[in-house]
């Protein structure tokens, strides 16, 4: 007999019935597993393809946003060069909108003192025909005065050699400059010329026009003797002065233009007289 025939086995004995189950539920979910995975798998190329194409939308959706972001920051972009423009003519518009507003209030101010202009010149103009209306008829006083009383025309007083001293000086005198300040021998300003002649016959006048227009008895116009100083202005504010040398004629130094002339009286009729001999 063996040794071991004896001896129990430690090994619990194997149950037949429940191993075969377990074995066979196993390998059904197993199976059952496969079989669903099987299923789910695309089998055909077009299945395949829509499969890839979903996997691959996870990349695409991202660079859409971008290209969004991007389409609208262009959107900004145009928007603010249309806003900037906007701006620009509306800048250009209100600014010619100024200028002309600007141009009508210089207009109606240019027109403003063109008719103030206007009407100083007629003021002017009737000023100076009144002035020569009186002095055309101081004229014709002058002209008629001998001949309405059957006297002589000016005679010289009785220092007559004086007079005619004085005369003679003063044609002498004409064609010489006018030069305000000048006392001669070349250049006379009126008074400095009226003040030269009667320096020769020894009078001594004073330098200017205002004084010399007082410095001896006023005669009126029609009664004007050779050697008469005439004065434009008014006795003691005369602002030109010459001397009267008969017929009707004058010698003074008038302006820078003409000089020292020999005019008529009618030329430039003075305002009075005034006698120093």
């Amino acid at each position: 007999m063996s040794q071991t025939a004896h001896i129990p086995s430690h090994r619990k004995p194997r149950r037949a019935g429940r191993n075969p189950l377990l074995r066979t539920g196993v390998a059904g979910g197993v199976l059952s597993t496969l079989a669903v995975t099987a299923a789910a798998a695309p089998t055909s190329a077009e299945e395949r393809k829509t499969a890839a194409d979903t996997a691959e939308m996870p990349v695409l959706v991202p660079d859409a946003a971008a290209g969004a972001l991007q389409a609208a920051d262009a959107n900004r972009t145009v928007a603010t060069r249309y806003e900037t423009e906007a701006a620009r003519i509306l800048a250009a518009e209100q600014a010619m909108e100024r200028a002309g507003e600007l141009a009508e209030r210089k207009k109606a101010e240019a027109e403003r003192r063109a008719a103030e202009a206007a009407e100083a010149a007629e003021a002017e103009r009737e000023r100076a025909a009144r002035e020569r209306a009186a002095r055309d008829s101081q004229r014709t006083t002058l002209s008629a005065a001998p001949a309405a009383t059957g006297a002589p025309a000016a005679s010289p007083p009785a220092g007559s050699g004086n007079v005619a001293t004085l005369v003679g000086f003063l044609r002498a005198q004409v064609g010489k400059a006018y030069v305000l300040g000048a006392t001669g021998p070349s250049a006379y300003d009126c008074s400095s010329l009226t003040q030269a002649a009667f320096r020769q016959i020894g009078i001594s006048l004073p330098r200017t026009s205002q004084p010399q227009s007082t410095a001896g008895t006023q005669v009126s116009l029609s009664s004007v003797r050779p050697g008469d100083i005439l004065y434009w202005g008014s006795a003691g504010n005369a602002y030109h002065v010459a001397v009267y040398i008969g017929d009707g004629r004058f010698v003074g130094a008038q302006n820078p233009s003409t000089g020292v002339v020999e005019r008529d009286m009618g030329y430039d009729m003075p305002t009075g007289a005034v006698r120093v001999l």
